[in-house]
């Protein structure tokens, strides 16, 4: 099982971090450990002093594909889902200053809860899809797949030219703007169109 992930595929999310629209998909990729289910509580790692929170819609791969053509890439799923994709800011600062890779800031263990997954037949329009974050019951994140820059099958057709997607791989397909720092004790819930899909506490 593989777990893909877009970076900047929302522009308020780019412009917050004053990053470069990018003119491609920009793919990372945490290794298994990163992934926490049933709500399992997030261990705040030692060797980041910020630690951020960006909630994403996530695909799960349903049959064995390599370069999918665009308008046969809504066959290769049936599920979305709701993740966190954690972040070391710091971390990644200082990997990027340093012209170095990432992945320590990203893919470290516990780095991407998952939450329930819904049948893409229950949901009215893929393509206008809202989800949200709080912490502590506040809201922090928004967004709406209309907003995304790629698409979920844009997405698919993308890393398949490079990656055989396999049944189980799950991608995170990007973050909405207003990601931010996490503390201990901290109560993270996700909701899709008002459902709540996710529960991960900062311990």
């Amino acid at each position: 099982m593989k777990i893909f992930c877009i970076g900047r595929n929302y522009v308020d999310h780019v412009k917050e971090l004053n990053n470069v629209i990018p003119d491609a998909p920009v793919i990372f990729m945490k290794p298994d450990t990163a992934l926490l289910k049933d709500e399992e509580p997030f261990y705040h790692p030692a060797f980041s002093q910020d630690i951020h929170h960006e909630v994403e819609l996530v695909i799960r791969i349903n049959r064995v594909g390599k370069k999918i053509q665009k308008e046969f890439a809504s066959k290769y799923y049936k599920e979305i889902g709701l993740g966190i994709d954690f972040t070391a800011r710091d971390v990644q600062a200082q990997q990027k200053a340093k012209g170095l890779p990432w992945e320590i800031a990203k893919g470290f263990d516990g780095s991407a809860p998952i939450g329930e997954f819904i049948s893409v037949e229950n949901i009215k329009d893929l393509k206008n899809l809202n989800f949200s974050l709080t912490k502590n019951g506040t809201m922090v994140q928004q967004g709406n797949s209309s907003l995304m820059m790629y698409s979920f099958d844009d997405i698919i057709h993308y890393i398949s030219q490079y990656f055989t997607l396999k049944v189980g791989d799950l991608i995170y397909t990007g973050t909405p703007a207003g990601v931010g720092k996490v503390e201990i004790g901290d109560v993270l819930e996700g909701f899709i169109e008002g459902e709540k899909m996710l529960h991960c506490e900062v311990k």
